[in-house]
């Protein structure tokens, strides 16, 4: 397959795996059974993302590591376990999609892992995005990307407040064995708050990449020093 089609390939399964997140994110609006589907299709999609990037995998052991593909690297690592950890909780759960693996792990011990993991899985993913933003907008013009990077700003924002007040902190460290659910709130709207709270770990990510590179760059410069 010739390499622009791989790379137009790459970017709708990202495209769709965005959609997806968003979408699994926002339980009160798809309900147990989509959920459930979505969840399905959100795996078959990254066993499909990570195929694509299957090059990836084979460069692990090999070559230098800047602190950028440290950074790179360890997030990809906790995110294919925070994903595996979700998929396998929540199969544990299923009543629909694979009722057969139900009770697979303890159904309140699995409760718990799927609602910590999978708000770690929507972090992760964010940070993910970030660090390949750099890349993302390169071809913008310098007032785009101002612009963008504004805009960026101010959404995530609101994300870190949304993130803060709805209590995901406990989420994420265990504590609370349900999420918390408005079932008050506009369908649309739940999705724009799940894409401010995303949009703030990508910046996140954007952030780490600038740093972790700047880095790279004084090291590269003390290295070329007599």
């Amino acid at each position: 397959m010739p390499a622009k089609t791989t790379n137009i390939i790459k970017r709708i399964v990202d495209m769709v795996l965005t959609v997806l997140l968003l979408f699994l994110m926002a339980f009160q609006v798809t309900g147990n059974k989509l959920h459930e589907w979505l969840g399905i299709a959100m795996t078959v999609t990254l066993i499909l993302h990570h195929i694509l990037n299957r090059k990836w995998y084979k460069a692990v052991f090999k070559g230098k590591y800047s602190p950028y593909r440290i950074a790179m690297t360890a997030v990809n690592t906790l995110i294919l376990a925070a994903i595996a950890l979700t998929a396998l909780s929540g199969m544990s759960m299923s009543g629909h999609a694979v009722p057969f693996m139900y009770g697979l792990i303890n159904v309140m011990t699995a409760r718990t892992l799927h609602l910590a993991m999978s708000y770690w899985s929507f972090i992760l993913m964010g940070v993910h995005i970030g660090l390949h933003m750099k890349a993302m907008i390169a071809k913008l013009p310098k007032n785009g990307k101002i612009i963008f990077k504004v805009i960026l700003t101010g959404v995530s924002g609101v994300g870190l407040w949304l993130f803060l007040k709805n209590g995901i902190i406990n989420y994420i460290t265990f504590r609370t064995h349900f999420a918390f659910l408005d079932y008050t709130t506009a369908k649309w709207l739940v999705i724009l708050q799940n894409l401010a709270m995303l949009m703030f770990f990508v910046l996140a990510g954007y952030v780490l990449s600038e740093v972790t590179q700047l880095v790279n760059t004084y090291t590269d410069a003390d290295s070329d020093r007599p």
